[in-house]
Order: C-alpha cells, then structure tokens, then sequence
C-alpha cells in the first residue's frame, strides 16, 4: 500500500511523516498518505500567490474546460471514488455513490457558471449629470483561498470549495479532515490531469493544529470553512482583516403540520425523516434532529416512524444493503452514546434503537426528551431523533427557533398560507416546504444563520463570495 501523493502547487508531492487512514467499522488500514512539511505548506500558498493574477485573467473557456474535465473524470472513476469515501468515511456505498453523483453535478454546475460569469451593465443617465456615461460591473476574485473541509463529505465538500475558486480564476489550496483525505488527494489527481497554471491548487494534509498558521497567512484573503461552531467562531476571531465564509453545524428539525393529517402522508413523512435522520449516520449538518407534531397527530405518527426507522439496515457499510454505517470513531459514537444516556437520566424514552456497538450507534428515537437535553439543544451529529408534541404551528415553528442554530428545516404542509408563514418565520437559511431540511440541490444557495455561519456555499453564491465588484464607468456614450 504505497502513500498516495499529496499536491503543492498542481505538482504531486510527499511529505516525511506517514499518515495511516483506518476504516471506520473495524478499524481496519485502507490506504496511506504522508503529512506535508512547513517548507511544503510555505511552497503551496507561496504558489497561490505567485499565480493570482494569471489565474484571474485566464480566459472562461479555460477554466470551464478544467472543471468539466474533473465531472468527466469523476464520472469514469465514480465506482473508485464510492469505494474510497465508504473506505475513510464509513458511510454505506450507496450514500457514498450518490456523493459522488452530487461531485460531478458540481463540478458540471461550476463549468456553466463559469462561461457565464459576466457582469453586468447599468445606465447611469437617470439623472440629467449622468447623460452619456454607463456602468460595466465585473466581479473579480479577492485572491486565493484556503479551503477547509470536514469528515462527512470528503469528495463534495471539498468540490463546493474547489470549483467555485477555479470558476472564478481564484487559486485554492484545500486542508482536508485529517480522518478522511485520500478521497481529497484522488480529486487532486484529477485536477493534476488539467490544464490549469501551476500554483492553481494545492491538496495540503495536515493535523488541524497546523490550520492556523495557514488561517494567519496574509497572502490567502479568502477563508472558506465547513466544521463545528466553535472552530469557526474562532477562525473568524483569527481572521478579522480577510473574507471568511463559514458553514457551521445543525440543528435540523421537521415540523407536521396539522393538515398533513392523511395516513399516506404520515407515512410518507415518517419514511423521509427516518431515512434523513440516518442518511450519514447522522453526521450531515441537516440530518434530521427534531420532529415537532401536532398533538393530535402524535399517536399517530410515532409508531410510524419507528417502524420506518427498524426497518433500516445497519451494518458493514460496503454493503450495498446497508442503510446505516458506524459514525466516523468509536469516539465520536461514545459521545452520542453519553448524550442519549444524559436524555434518559432526564425522564427521555428510547422508542428504538440505543446500543452502541464499537463506532456504530444505531439509529434512535427518542420521546419525552427535555428542551435543555444535549440531543435536543445541541447538534448530536449521529443518527438521534428527538419527537415532540406541539400544541399547534405556532408552538412548532417557536420550537424550531429556540434552537442556536439555523440551517435549515422542514415543513410538511399542502398550504400555502402555512408554507409563506413559515418561511417567513422560521430563522433559517432555508426552508423546505413538503420534505425533510436535509434535502439540498448543490447549485441553489445554502448556508444557515445564528450559529449555523456566515455566507452562502451553492456555485454561483460561492462565485459571488469568492469576488468583489469592480466599476468601469464609460462616458461619452449615446444610449
């Protein structure tokens, strides 16, 4: 099992120290890579900057050939990369293909947006001073980025940072989750493969310690984060002079409104947040986390959604049956474990699941759970289900608010009425009328409020984070 290269700079590269990546479910190596050295890390942004003014000025057809290039190559390697997520990650294959469908997407969406990034013009004679003269508004990126990526989703996560950069001309270097890299190094060999300038892109891995001092360089004005709340409140703090976007954690709830009262929608609501509570084995910033029902519609709707959730299959995440994998650690599957405990110890009641085994936790629901419980209050990030009874709309969207967080959330509902009060009143970056919060389409704008970050990710939002306008006004011209 040779180390997988890293890359600084666009050029394939080894460091001196190894680093063993582990399979999640037993523990077991499956691949190899080697951690880059300060002279590297110094090689790679150094690169970045040298290049930044080459890469904005790349013509669109440039960029818009390396991106399709990476979807097509994702595309023929597609099988590979599912099987390496599943590897590093734990997550079954099938939610490991659909990552990598959602990868090339991206990469697809950003070639297109790349081709028609243009600007736009304004006429300034609406005032008689102003006559003859327009306005040519042009985005131009604020230079290169640091990208910081999580666990959960090696491959798309590190895509929604790398190809809105290269859409825009913007060099990249990506610090990828120290438990899940090879997926990142593989993208990184893809992206070798283009024709991009050298220093357009660096892979960097990297112990988390190390982030800082990249977070620190002047010479990356641009910081993009995807992780836990309090890493990024302290980037933020870090970094008070540059452009940092953060995508932080979660606390998704799904409310059932009282006219979602039919036995097939009941079903079908129950079937949807059982499976989006445990997608990721919970480890998804919009996995479902709270389930607020009309009371009427409680007794109802439970038994429904525990018999969805037993109907789940846990187990070895290779195979294709499976629906649940083991969290990404023993650890971190210890620490859901404690939370669930903590619940119980407060008058909650497991409905199903709750024993650990090894990283796995299988999927939980909970009832009777006290708003101040960690796995009401905080993001459990684990297949954990909280369901409670509401009064009606009203108790349920000031439920979903009382909450630090503000992803995203859910809300099965027919009515309109009920559709436009919640989006009007739900503190949330987005809402989703008729589904689960866990549903996102990679090219719309996605990013939440309050503890849930700063920014919008989605690759024309991302585009628009990555510049700044720049004005050319003409004058002397007949309109």
């Amino acid at each position: 099992m040779e180390p997988r290269a890293f890359y600084v700079a666009g050029r394939p590269a080894h460091g001196e120290q190894e680093l063993t990546v582990t399979h999640p479910y037993d523990g077991q190596p499956v691949g190899r890579t080697t951690l880059a050295t300060a002279d590297q890390v110094e090689a790679a942004v150094a690169g970045a900057a040298r290049v930044a003014a080459q890469a904005a000025a790349l013509p669109a057809h440039t960029r818009a050939a390396a991106l399709d290039h990476v979807s097509r190559r994702l595309a023929e390697r597609a099988d590979e990369v599912a099987a390496l997520i599943t590897a590093e990650n734990g997550k079954p294959v099938k939610w490991a293909k659909a990552e990598v469908g959602r990868a090339i997407s991206t990469f697809r969406w950003a070639a297109e947006e790349a081709r028609r990034f243009s600007g736009e013009l304004q006429r300034l004679d609406t005032d008689p001073a102003a006559t003859g003269r327009i306005a040519l508004i042009r985005r131009a990126p604020r230079g290169p980025v640091l990208g910081i990526t999580p666990f959960n989703f090696p491959l798309n996560l590190v895509a929604h940072k790398v190809a809105p950069a290269l859409a825009v001309g913007a060099p990249i270097v990506v610090k990828p989750a120290p438990a899940t890299p090879l997926t990142a190094l593989l993208l990184g060999e893809i992206l070798a493969e283009t024709d991009l300038p050298e220093g357009m892109f660096s892979v960097l891995p990297l112990p988390n310690e190390r982030a800082a001092d990249l977070v620190a360089d002047p010479r990356l004005p641009v910081v993009s984060f995807t992780g836990s709340g309090p890493v990024g409140a302290a980037i933020r703090r870090a970094a008070p002079d540059k452009h940092v976007t953060l995508e932080l954690g979660g606390n998704a709830a799904a409310v059932i409104c009282e006219d979602w009262s039919a036995d097939e929608d009941l079903t079908f609501a129950a079937h949807r947040i059982a499976t989006f509570s445990n997608y990721q084995a919970g480890q998804s910033c919009i996995a479902v986390q709270r389930v607020y029902v009309h009371e009427w519609l409680y007794d109802s709707f439970l038994p429904r959604l525990v018999a969805a959730v037993e109907e789940l299959r846990t187990g070895d995440p290779r195979a294709e049956a499976t629906d649940v994998g083991p969290l990404v650690s023993v650890e971190a599957a210890q620490r859901v474990e404690a939370w669930v405990d903590e619940a119980v110890a407060a008058g909650a009641t497991i409905e199903v699941g709750g024993r650990r085994d090894g990283a796995t936790y299988p999927p939980t629901v909970l009832s009777g759970v006290p708003a101040d419980a960690k796995v009401c209050a905080e993001e459990v990030f684990g297949p954990v289900l909280v369901v409670t009874p509401v009064a009606d709309d009203g108790a349920a969207f000031a439920a979903v608010n009382d909450s630090a967080y503000g992803l995203q959330a859910g809300v099965f509902t027919h009515r309109m009425d009920v559709a436009f009060t919640a989006a009007r009143t739900l503190e949330v970056g987005g809402v989703i009328i008729g589904d689960v919060p866990s549903y996102r389409a990679d090219q719309m704008p996605y990013g939440g409020v309050k503890g849930s970050g700063v920014g919008r990710e989605g690759l024309r939002s991302a585009m628009e984070d990555y510049t700044e306008q720049r004005v050319t006004v003409l004058t002397g011209v007949e309109l």
